[in-house]
This record gives C-alpha cells, structure tokens and sequence, in this order.
C-alpha cells in the first residue's frame, strides 16, 4: 500500500535541498507539516519526534543520522514559516492525488504517536488536507486507519 508513497518519497530526497532560495525542497517541506502536526497541540513529545524520524527514515529510505537532519530541517523551517501553504505547494508540484492521500496518512500517524489526536493536531491535518486537495472523505479514512493501526 505504501510501495508508491515509498517510491515518491524516495524520489524526493534527489534533489537539492537548497535548490532555491527560500524554496524548500519536498522532504524538508514534508517534514516541516509532520513536524508542524507534532506540535500543533503545543507539545512535542519524545513518542512524536521519534515517531516523525522514524517515518523519514522508512519512508526516504535514510539512515537515522540523516532521517534526524531532515527533521531538524523541516522543524527549522517550519518555525520560519509564515503559513502552511509554503509547505503544500511543494508537495502540490511534486505529488499526485494519490501520494497527498497517502501523506495526510502520515500525518495523522503523527498525530497519533502520542497515543490521542488533540483538536489543534485534528485541525492542523484538516487545514493542510485541504490545502493539499485531499477530501474530507479521503481524510477521514487515513484517520481511521491510522486511529486503527494504534490498537
């Protein structure tokens, strides 16, 4: 099931990640919403950055001393940030419907990771759904099977 996220995300960590400025490159602006959905609810978890490194590390295919600079990275850059949509348009460009469906998976597995979804990290994965055109439907399904995968 996640063969083809897998593969995009893969795919993702070839390019530069300064290739411009101010620009980040889809896995930091990928990690930078994991990042921002583990903090949502003002807390950040020793279960949620392990959780989010781990993640990185399966999903780009690193090892964990580069899955934890491409956090770092992605939670520098999501403390700079302004708005989310810096972070979505990127993924918007390089993703397919289906990889955006599968990556809002993720975040919820994120949100998650700490054993309960609060309702700022609830709100946070609906914004950044909508902003990567994930349905309501498509959204509430990843929750529930991120929700079951917990038990």
């Amino acid at each position: 099931m996640f063969d083809a996220l897998r593969d995009f995300l893969r795919t993702l960590g070839l390019e530069d990640e300064r290739r411009r400025p101010g620009v980040p490159s889809p896995r930091v602006a990928a990690a930078a919403l994991l990042a921002h959905v583990a903090a949502a609810d003002g807390k950040v978890g020793a279960d949620e950055l392990e959780r989010l490194e781990e993640m990185l590390a399966a999903e780009f295919g690193l090892d964990a001393a580069e899955a934890a600079r491409i956090a770092r990275a992605g939670r520098e850059a999501d403390a700079e940030a302004v708005d989310l949509f810096h972070f979505t348009s990127v993924l918007m460009q390089s993703s397919s419907e289906e990889q955006r469906i599968r990556f809002v998976g993720l975040l919820w597995e994120v949100a998650y990771s700490d054993g309960a979804v609060h309702e700022l990290e609830d709100n946070t994965v609906w914004r950044v759904a909508e902003l990567l055109g994930v349905s309501t439907r498509d959204r509430m399904l990843a929750k529930g099977r991120a929700a079951a995968s917990r038990r």
